[in-house]
């Protein structure tokens, strides 16, 4: 009997765990919005949000922008991430090593204009997708160019960029100006480099947009979980 009351206590305390730690990962926050221009919102479902200066952005958030509208996001390690007008991202993955650096971040870019400038967590941390390709940041400026089956990158900045196809073909920006394009087109990948950039990003549509911003004065409203792999009802709960 006091076997079979220990292991029903066990399982309610797993399931009043899980309960509790999925809204608190659902509503972490993992940086601010900066600069807004007109029409900038927070997609949930079928519904949409304005997003305003000083709003949080949320992990597994999708933010878009509208026609003539911009934005500038600042993540908790200082990463700015600015979109151009008609454009589109989610914040698939964050993975905190303390409240302003991150062990993995991973942004999908599904549509619209980028630009990416690194922030202070460890480069092997980054990585951004779009419909065609992965994108590996190594310290430097990066602007992104969405489109239907075509993603261009362009290295603005020192550091250094690996772009791949999604079939793993791949080639490094080492150098200020270098560009890869990336297409798909009846059922294959190609991806080039050139030094003459086709396209950039417009740092005009909004005052500010291109400038940085340090994460330091931002103070999360709810403080990001240390992910070190020690979940306290982890052997408990058999994970």
């Amino acid at each position: 009997m006091n076997w079979r009351y220990g292991s029903l206590s066990i399982s309610a305390l797993c399931l009043a765990a899980g309960l509790a730690a999925s809204p608190a990962h659902a509503q972490t926050r993992v940086g601010e919005a900066t600069i807004i221009k007109n029409e900038v919102v927070r997609v949930t479902g079928s519904a949409t949000s304005q997003i305003n200066v000083g709003d949080s952005v949320l992990r597994d958030e999708i933010v878009r922008t509208g026609l003539d509208s911009a934005a500038r996001l600042v993540m908790a390690d200082s990463t700015n991430l600015s979109l151009g007008p008609n454009s589109t991202l989610k914040l698939d993955r964050t993975v905190f090593d303390d409240e302003h650096s991150y062990r993995d971040i991973s942004i999908r870019l599904t549509t619209g204009a980028f630009r990416f400038v690194t922030g202070h967590s460890d480069k092997a941390a980054y990585k951004i997708q779009t419909q065609v390709a992965t994108i590996g940041v190594r310290g430097t400026v990066l602007d992104i160019l969405s489109q239907r089956g075509k993603t261009t990158v362009v290295l603005r900045d020192n550091g250094a960029s690996r772009v791949c196809t999604l079939t793993f073909q791949c080639i490094d920006l080492t150098k200020s100006g270098d560009t890869a394009v990336i297409t798909f087109t009846g059922g294959k990948y190609t991806i080039q480099k050139t030094s003459n950039p086709p396209w950039t990003f417009a740092c005009g549509a909004a005052a500010g947009l291109c400038t940085t911003t340090e994460y330091a004065d931002a103070t999360p409203t709810v403080t990001p979980p240390v992910d070190d792999g020690n979940d306290p009802n982890g052997m408990l709960c058999g994970r």
